[in-house]
């Protein structure tokens, strides 16, 4: 069998759309990471549960920002293939006419690419610990006993297994299972959003015991910490708008479908679906909302949602057996397995972004050639996908240990984020400059705004969580730990590379 074979382009709009959607989940992140947001806690160690709504709200202002410059680099380098981000970095000063600065376009490509790699290799790992947390979630609810660690480590590993095999057969399939699972998880999700404001509206007696006093409580931001803190979590259900921009290469016609499927795949995922599900949510939640925290004692309201592992799974019981005539247990598992479903799709789409960058940087040498081997007959980068399935295990090995470490492994993929988005950013003005189709509000002002967004994001991350309670300290210890090594292990392989091959890292280099 040949190892190299022709990538075709197969992907309309609505495949590349569906591929973005896939990586920012319809949905199931109301589920996996609303026990984080709602375990937030301010440095003084008070609560910042409150602005879960306002966080997501900005959140989603830094995304439009930052895909509104994907877009436009994407109408600009249709030609990106695989690279994405990592080819735009380069070809920003690959392009200008001044040859001076051309210098620098490997070291922008070499920053761009390692915090490509700090997000898009994290993050399946922690939708594979997310998944191994749900079924351990329903394995409580049937049996009302708790799994070890040992159990969900082995769930972990055989979900990031089924995940590779997935994605090594190509993006063809991949993309009809993002679609169904997108238009089930949606639906699933809209609809017990409604049932949560119909089960507020509907119970009177609650009227002393809910979490947030009215509609107008939920959505107005309480604090600015809390606003940014919750920002630095919320971005985890929002990131993938730009990971269609990876699929150059299999889309048709990329300079219009692939800007096009970037905004839309925002618009679909974040505006109308995950700020309603939010909203609804919290509307919600009252005293009925029951539990107990690490040390037994009972809490109620959004003290419970912290303390559960599926918040929302506690909230469908609580609806389907007040509104639905005594089903919470059955619309809890219906939701659930829909959920597993979206959490299936978004590993996917992140593993096949991933490999698709280091498939790249492998051509490009600039990582080990390894990555950059291509399976004869599917046309996917295969051996790259059975390295990231062995790091998301690793990785999601960390986050089943405890809500800590899942916290910590999201906070390492949020960084590698708002680094790259904020390069991003840096890379759209400077490609544009000097350009006949420049702007200064689309090519300078909304990337500009995107950077500072950004920026105020990492800032969050270093700032707060360092000044933080003992467990947010601890959070941001893994954070570093992982971004701080993958820093390392980054400058190493390029230094001896480099050596070897004669390389200069501040010399002109070819196009990707």
């Amino acid at each position: 069998m040949p190892e190299q074979a022709t990538v075709k382009p197969t992907l309309g709009l609505t495949g590349v759309t569906v591929n973005a959607m896939a990586l920012i989940a319809p949905g199931a992140f109301l589920w996996i990471t609303y026990q984080l947001q709602a375990a937030a806690t301010a440095p003084d160690g008070s609560s910042v549960a409150s602005d879960i709504w306002a966080g997501i709200g900005f959140a989603l202002i830094l995304a439009f920002l930052t895909a509104f410059s994907y877009a436009q680099l994407a109408r600009l380098y249709p030609e990106a293939g695989f690279g994405s981000c990592y080819y735009f970095a380069e070809k920003a000063f690959l392009d200008r006419e001044n040859k001076a600065h051309h210098k620098w376009a490997r070291l922008a490509k070499l920053v761009t690419g390692w915090a490509a790699h700090l997000f898009y290799w994290v993050y399946p790992g922690c939708m594979v610990a997310f998944m191994a947390t749900l079924l351990g979630y329903i394995y409580q609810q049937f049996t009302g006993a708790t799994l070890s660690w040992t159990s969900l480590a082995i769930i972990a590993a055989l979900f990031a297994a089924l995940n590779g095999y997935i994605a090594m057969r190509g993006v063809n399939g991949s993309t009809m299972t993002a679609l169904v699972i997108n238009v089930v998880q949606l639906t699933t999700l809209v609809l017990f959003s409604c049932l949560a404001i119909y089960y507020r509206l509907n119970n009177p007696e609650h009227a002393t015991g809910w979490a947030f006093s009215g509609g107008w409580d939920v959505v107005l931001p309480h604090s600015l910490t809390g606003v940014l803190i919750q920002s630095t979590i919320a971005i985890l259900i929002l990131v993938g708008f730009e990971s269609c921009t990876a699929f150059a290469a299999e889309t048709k016609d990329p300079k219009k479908n692939i800007p096009r499927a970037v905004i839309l795949s925002l618009v679909i995922q974040g505006l109308f679906a995950y700020m309603f599900e939010y909203f609804a949510a919290g509307y919600m939640v009252s005293e009925k909302l029951a539990g107990a925290d690490a040390s037994g004692a009972a809490v109620t309201g959004m003290a419970a949602a912290a303390a559960s592992s599926a918040p929302i799974g506690d909230m469908a019981i609580l609806v389907g057996n007040s509104v639905l005539g005594g089903i919470g247990f059955g619309l809890m598992i219906s939701i659930a397995v829909t959920v597993g479903l979206a959490i299936l799709g978004t590993t996917l789409s992140c593993l096949n972004t991933a490999v698709r960058v280091s498939y790249a940087m492998a051509q490009d040498k600039e990582m080990p050639e390894l990555l950059g081997a291509m399976h004869g007959r599917f046309a996917t980068p295969h051996r790259a996908i059975w390295v990231l399935v062995v790091v998301s295990t690793l990785i999601a090995w960390v986050g089943v240990y405890s809500v800590v470490g899942l916290t910590g492994i999201t906070l390492a993929s949020n960084f590698g984020t708002f680094v790259l988005y904020g390069l991003t950013c840096v890379w759209t003005i400077i490609a544009f400059a000097g350009r006949k189709e420049y702007s200064v509000l689309k090519h300078l002002i909304v990337p500009g705004l995107g950077l500072i967004a950004n920026l105020a994001m990492l800032g969050a991350i270093l700032y707060l969580y360092i000044i933080g309670n003992a467990d947010a300290q601890h959070e941001a210890y893994v954070c570093f730990a992982i971004a701080g090594a993958w820093g390392l292990l980054s400058l190493a392989y390029v230094a001896i590379t480099s050596r070897r091959a004669g390389r200069a890292i501040l010399a002109p280099t070819r196009a990707a």
